[in-house]
């Protein structure tokens, strides 16, 4: 998971200085000083005090949100787990993150502690199982945030905010050791800690106050150097030893200057100078999988989308994680949330789509998902591969763009679809639906919106394509909404397999619901009568 990272309490940075400060110091006065300027009092020539401090054996005490541990223990029938060096305290109490570490800057007052522990939701009544792991903490004057990996029922958002903090009326309490307590921080929620819990609460809901606690490892180390190395002070030694002497002046001469770095190249064409590969901000992931079984699965189905995805006009739009890019080397890696669920109850299709991969490298490319059904969960299927002889790897205004990519399904996709009795209605090969990737290289870059559905893949003429068209008229299913724990559209909701109690293992169900897409509309009716011959579960 990412480092720690980002912004602690300006409210608090008096009596910060104070607790990380050596002990020989006037920190307090230091503390809001320039770096350049002796302190009021302390002699010029004094010893500076350090300008950043190590942080060690540092703790999160923080609940979420009582009335929701009081929810899942109760109305869901469901447990909370504490792993990873997480704990939770009796009676259904908060829980601590334990093994905090990180740092603290006097210059802007600024801390960043990583924690240990994970903390995961689980109903199988409601159907929901929620993650929360890597959390952090950043803060930087009087606001801050609790940052964590969320995930959703295996939909994944890494990095998120998950609560802002504000610290104006917090004043930092000192204990043994060097040890500062900022207690009972009130806690808010973000908009994307809101979709991390499928919206079932707001942006700006109130949560449990958190209550942090860190403690002084000593000055930290200047970035890139060691104590001792040449030219920079050398190691510090025992009580009333003098400290080992850096190394002694070589006689050699010193190396030639390197040939300066060159400028770079106009692989990210209109992005100001930008070079050819660098930091990504955002981006975007467009797909629709095929059009012909998303009409298939209107016929008497429905869709829901979670996790940040939203249904556009030919397809979905999925939020992006994490991603990097080369342009030179004609390089992508990115990853993107959110899911899709397919379910069509009559035919006993439950199928969702999440954690999408793309891996792009020169003319050639994947599409990896992580597929569940109620038999289970296949993680990162090679699903698609991708046709990028068509495409170009530069920037233009700040945004990289592969549009409407040509995929074809893979046999490890088409396996996705099989049954025992009938195999895969698909087979390697098969057209899907192209596929849209915009990467933002700056936060202020405007992504372009997704492509409309130009009647590509899988119309007449492909599995699914006439007959399936036809039987996209007898009726309309929509995305559904709702919340964790509820029932029609929301993830996990009542309508799944699992739920209703059927013996027929989704393997055969899926095979029978691919014969209905490849025959038409008349197999649809003809499936909806037909009994199925139900087998052992795998």
């Amino acid at each position: 998971m990412a480092a720690t990272r980002r912004p602690i309490a300006r409210a608090a940075a008096v009596a910060t200085a104070a607790v990380l400060g050596a002990a020989a110091l006037t920190l307090p006065a230091v503390a809001d000083t320039p770096a350049d300027t002796p302190a009021e009092g302390v002699a010029a020539e004094a010893p500076r005090a350090p300008q950043a401090f190590a942080l060690k054996n540092g703790t999160l005490d923080w609940g979420l949100k009582k009335s929701f541990r009081d929810y899942v223990t109760g109305m869901a029938r469901g447990k909370i787990k504490v792993t990873g060096g997480a704990k939770q305290a009796p009676r259904n109490g908060v829980f601590t993150f334990t093994g905090g570490k990180g740092t603290y800057k006097m210059t802007g007052h600024v801390m960043k502690a990583a924690f240990k522990g994970e903390v995961r939701f689980v109903s199988t009544v409601h159907k929901f199982d929620i993650r929360i792991a890597d959390v952090r903490v950043h803060t930087k004057g009087k606001t801050g945030a609790i940052q964590a990996d969320v995930s959703l029922n295996g939909a994944k958002q890494n990095d998120i905010d998950l609560a802002v903090l504000d610290l104006s009326g917090v004043t930092a309490g000192h204990g043994p050791g060097s040890t500062m307590t900022f207690k009972d921080i009130p806690t808010k929620l973000t908009a994307k800690g809101a979709k991390a819990f499928d919206g079932i609460y707001r942006k700006g809901q109130v949560l449990d106050p958190a209550t942090l606690t860190v403690k002084n490892a000593g000055p930290a180390p200047s970035p890139g150097t060691t104590p001792g190395t040449p030219g920079k002070p050398s190691e510090p030694g025992e009580p009333g030893k003098p400290g080992k002497p850096s190394p002694k002046p070589s006689d050699k001469p010193a190396p030639k200057p390197t040939k300066p770095a060159p400028k770079p190249t106009s692989g990210a064409g209109g992005s100001g100078g930008r070079a050819p590969s660098g930091q990504v901000a955002g981006g975007k992931l467009s797909w629709g999988l095929k059009e012909s079984f998303r009409r298939y699965i209107s016929s008497g189905g429905g869709v829901t989308t979670a996790g940040g995805a939203k249904k556009t006009s030919a397809g979905y739009d999925f939020p992006y994680a994490k991603a990097t890019w080369d342009a030179d080397a004609r390089k992508i890696d990115a990853s993107f949330g959110g899911s899709v669920r397919f379910r069509y109850q009559d035919h006993g299709i439950d199928m969702r789509f999440s954690d999408f991969k793309v891996r792009a490298n020169g003319t050639k490319g994947t599409l990896s998902v992580d597929v569940k059904t109620p038999a289970g969960t296949n993680d990162d299927v090679q699903f698609a591969t991708l046709d990028l002889s068509g495409v170009s790897y530069a920037a233009q205004g700040d945004v990289v763009q592969l549009r409407k990519v040509p995929t074809r399904l893979t046999a490890a996709g088409a396996k996705q679809f099989e049954s025992e009795e009938n195999g895969s209605p698909y087979k390697k090969g098969e057209k899907l639906d192209p596929l849209t990737l915009a990467l933002a290289l700056s936060a202020d870059a405007a992504l372009p919106p997704a492509p409309s559905s130009d009647g590509g893949a899988g119309t007449s003429g492909e599995a699914g394509g006439g007959g399936g068209d036809a039987a996209a008229a007898a009726g309309g299913g929509s995305v559904g909404g709702g919340s964790v724990g509820g029932g029609g559209g929301s993830v996990g909701g009542a309508g799944s397999l699992a739920a209703t109690g059927s013996d027929t293992p989704s393997g055969a169900l899926l095979g029978v619901a691919g014969a209905v897409v490849v025959a038409g509309a008349g197999a649809v009716y003809a499936a909806r009568r037909r009994p199925l011959r139900p087998h052992g579960h795998a």
